[in-house]
C-alpha cells in the first residue's frame, strides 16, 4: 500500500466511523486493516464516544472552524509515532498506533494523527460534507480536481432528479 493510500484510508475509515457510529467489519478496507495490524474489533463494534467526537472534529475540519476536537483527539488518543515496514515491502513508512492496540485505542490514535496533518493543511486528502438535501454525511475527496460535492452516487442522482422535476415544474 502506497503511504498517500494510507493516509487516504485511514481517513476514509474516520468518515465511516463518524457517518455511521461504527466500521462495517465486512467492508474490505476494514477488514484489511484490522488484519494487517493484529487489530480485533470490538464484539460490538462499539467505539464509544469515539464516533461522536470524530463527526464533531469533521464538521471543525470542513468548515474551517478552530479545530478543538482535533486538539480533544489528540490528547485523548496520543499517537504513538514510529517507523513500521510490517507489509514486507522493505520500505519504512510511519505508523501512529502499535500493531495489536486495542481497537478503539488505535483508531483513535491513528484519526487523530491524520486529522492533525489535515488540519495542518495536508493536501493530499480533502473532506467535504454532502451537498444532497438532508443528508449532511461527510466524505473523503481524493479526485483530480477535488471537485466533488456528494457522499455517493445516490445522493448525486437525487439532488439531479430533484432539479429536473423543479424545473419542469416551472416550465409547465
Amino acid at each position: 500500500m502506497q503511504y498517500g493510500d494510507y493516509i487516504g484510508n485511514v481517513t476514509r475509515l474516520a468518515v465511516e466511523l463518524a457517518n455511521t457510529g461504527s466500521l462495517d467489519q465486512r467492508g474490505e478496507l476494514v477488514a484489511a486493516f484490522f488484519l494487517e495490524h493484529e487489530i480485533t474489533p470490538p464484539p460490538d463494534g462499539d467505539f464509544g464516544e469515539l464516533p461522536d467526537l470524530v463527526r464533531t472534529a469533521l464538521a471543525q475540519l470542513v468548515d474551517g472552524a478552530d479545530p478543538t476536537a482535533v486538539h480533544r483527539l489528540l490528547h485523548d488518543y496520543p499517537p504513538e509515532m514510529h517507523l513500521s515496514d510490517h507489509d514486507g515491502l522493505g520500505r519504512y513508512h510511519i505508523h501512529f498506533s502499535r500493531n495489536g492496540t486495542a481497537a478503539k485505542r488505535w483508531l483513535g490514535q491513528l484519526i487523530a494523527a491524520k486529522f492533525a496533518l489535515v488540519a495542518a493543511g495536508d493536501p493530499s486528502v480533502t473532506l467535504g460534507r454532502c451537498s444532497a438535501a438532508g443528508c449532511g454525511n461527510y466524505f473523503v475527496d481524493q479526485s483530480r480536481n477535488r471537485t466533488r460535492r456528494f457522499c455517493s452516487n445516490a445522493c448525486a442522482s437525487r439532488t439531479t432528479v430533484a432539479a429536473y422535476r423543479a424545473r419542469a415544474a416551472r416550465e409547465s
